[in-house]
């Protein structure tokens, strides 16, 4: 379990093709704090630690992730955000966050406002029926409030502080994003369809 508050940038250092699987070397600022199996949220993808060495390590990406996030878009270079798991004594910052992806979604405007951003996402019928104005969402890992809701379409507004420590910063229109909708939603549309 997450809570979508970004610990650090982790930088994609190696990726090697294992059958239909990708092992991903990630270089970052709190990769010497990590151990082998340990679960860590990738761009909003829980994955775990399988090597670590000096400041970087390895985690493993199977062909089902590949498919359902935008891990497939990773290049060497390539930034992804990271946050460690919750521990039950710590304070709830943002909102519960499984690191199960449920779909991507594209990036369809990016508005500079004066010192904050507006990003608008178009995600699919499932966007339609899970997300709710000033309604939680985790983009990429990032737990956000969503400022506008319009069918499939949603936006958020991004501080200055989030723009600069997480992979907002490099994020585009046409970009491909790791969605992952609030939990409670969830299982409230699946009670009202029982």
């Amino acid at each position: 379990m997450f809570t979508g508050i970004i610990e650090s940038l982790g930088e994609v250092m190696k990726i090697e093709k294992d059958q239909k699987n990708i092992h991903l070397t990630i270089k970052s600022a709190i990769s010497n704090q990590l151990k082998i199996d340990q679960s860590i949220s990738h761009n909003g993808v829980c994955l775990t630690v399988v090597n670590q060495e000096g400041n970087s390590h390895k985690v493993t990406a199977i062909d089902e992730t590949l498919q359902k996030t935008n891990f497939k878009d990773l290049t060497v270079g390539s930034l992804v955000n990271l946050e460690r798991c919750l521990k039950i004594e710590s304070r709830l910052d943002g909102h519960l966050v499984q690191g199960h992806v449920d779909e991507v979604a594209k990036c369809i405007y990016v508005k500079e406002q004066e010192g904050s951003w507006r990003f608008g996402f178009e995600g699919s019928k499932m966007a339609q029926k899970l997300v709710v104005n000033k309604g939680s969402i985790c983009i990429n890992g990032v737990s956000l409030t969503v400022t506008d809701v319009q069918n499939q379409t949603f936006e958020v507004a991004i501080i200055p502080y989030t723009y600069e420590n997480t992979t907002f910063k490099t994020l585009n229109q046409g970009d491909e994003i790791n969605v992952e909708y609030d939990i409670i939603g969830k299982y409230i549309l699946k009670n009202s369809l029982s």
